[in-house]
């Protein structure tokens, strides 16, 4: 894929992360406004009740967050951000499920159950963005949304603060983009524009 392709279509941008993602996605945020998706933002975090994620999220960004229950409708123009100690889960009827089932990877929320859904509800209209982290989560579900015509994209590991997580992933496939935290932003802002 060129590097100025234009991604037309999308209904939904979902990005995943661990370790290293969360400073990055603090600085994304606040320059990124007025969408016509939902942007789904899948994070390793600690189990438990704690809310701290959404507040900080939603202090920084300019797109208004809301918080994820079970059956909550996705609508366009928003973010929402898994909750710790559950699976995300994607339907076909734009509706977003909680799944407490095993931990993949050792985590749940799994960055590849929310893809690989994701993926299975959206085919091409998807793009996923994984961002650093510390182990292989990410790359199956970036394999099942390119397998459904989705587009992927990576962060270069070499400006990840965690490089195992983008660079498994590019060991593995064949990203459609790999970015540094501004061409991140551009790529996020050059969606549906």
């Amino acid at each position: 894929m060129e590097e100025n392709q234009i991604i037309e279509n999308c209904k939904v941008l979902i990005i995943g992360g661990s370790a290293g993602s969360l400073d990055l996605l603090v600085k994304l945020l606040p320059l990124i406004q007025n969408i016509s998706f939902a942007m789904v933002i899948v994070l390793h975090r600690k189990s438990g009740e704690d809310s701290t994620l959404e507040e900080l999220i939603a202090i920084k960004a300019k797109i208004p967050v809301k918080a994820v229950e079970d059956k909550t409708q996705l609508l366009p123009g928003y973010v929402y951000i898994a909750p710790a100690d559950y699976h995300l889960l994607f339907e076909k009827n734009h509706q977003l499920s909680l799944d407490t089932s095993e931990k993949i990877n050792y985590s749940r929320p799994s960055i590849d159950v929310a893809f690989e859904s994701a993926a299975d509800a959206y085919g091409n209209t998807l793009v996923a963005i994984l961002l650093s982290g510390a182990n292989a989560d990410g790359t199956e579900g970036l394999k099942a949304v390119k397998k459904a015509g989705g587009i992927i994209a990576v962060q270069n590991p070499e400006t990840a603060e965690m490089p195992f997580m983008p660079q498994n992933a590019i060991s593995n496939l064949t990203p459609d983009f790999i970015l540094d935290m501004d061409g991140l932003l551009d790529f996020i802002k050059s969606i549906n524009s």
